[in-house]
């Protein structure tokens, strides 16, 4: 069987969704393609611009990882121009947007409504009541290595609707198989199952 991953580095994993660094050329597998907040040259703005707008061919899935995160240098009021620029962008273009964020998930909350397209968390490891405010906002969460051994999260995953979940592997180096089989055993639905709903949810997505 094999399992879809999310959101991941590796250039040669054909099932998932490569996170492509910034001013890289796409390869042909699927692939996401955005500027990062810790990328985000405000000396080139608009270059970074016109490389993510020119890049985006069949294979690209969606817009990101893009968003807000506390702990960058980026002045916050650049890094909300950007990520907006981006929103309009994944708008224009029809894609679904993968979203960064660190310490700023009502910021991106507010950012919503400027939204045409599905925004999913990638990586969401936070309390179950940042889940909840997410989910009232039809937001999609991403999971990784973490459900495997924090339990918060596990019960963050259980009020989770499996219509709203997708698995990463992001740059850690683990089973993706090992999360599927954990997320099932969570759920209380089988293995094939969740595949299939994953897929589903992907299918969702992809169709705005």
């Amino acid at each position: 069987m094999d399992f879809f991953d999310f959101h991941h580095h590796k250039k040669n994993m054909p099932n998932g969704i490569y996170n492509l660094d910034i001013e890289q050329i796409p390869t042909d597998i699927p692939y996401s393609i955005g500027i990062h907040p810790k990328d985000i040259d405000v000396n080139a703005v608009d270059r970074q611009f016109e490389w993510m707008k020119n890049r985006v061919s069949e294979n690209c899935f969606a817009i990101g990882e893009c968003g807000l995160d506390s702990f960058v240098e980026t002045d916050q009021k650049i890094q909300e121009d950007v990520f907006l620029r981006q929103i309009q962008f994944a708008n224009e273009v029809k894609k679904p947007m993968i979203i960064h964020c660190v310490r700023k998930f009502y910021e991106v909350i507010s950012f919503k409504k400027y939204s045409e397209q599905p925004m999913i968390i990638h990586g969401f490891n936070k309390k179950e009541r940042i889940a909840e405010d997410l989910l009232k906002n039809n937001f999609y969460l991403s999971f990784g290595k973490a459900v495997l051994y924090n339990l918060s999260l596990q019960n963050t995953l259980k009020i989770t609707p499996s219509d709203k979940i997708f698995l990463e592997t992001d740059n850690d180096d683990f089973s993706l198989e090992e999360l599927y089989r954990k997320v099932s055993e969570i759920k209380g639905i089988s293995l094939e199952n969740l595949n299939k709903q994953i897929a589903e949810n992907l299918e969702t997505i992809k169709n705005g």
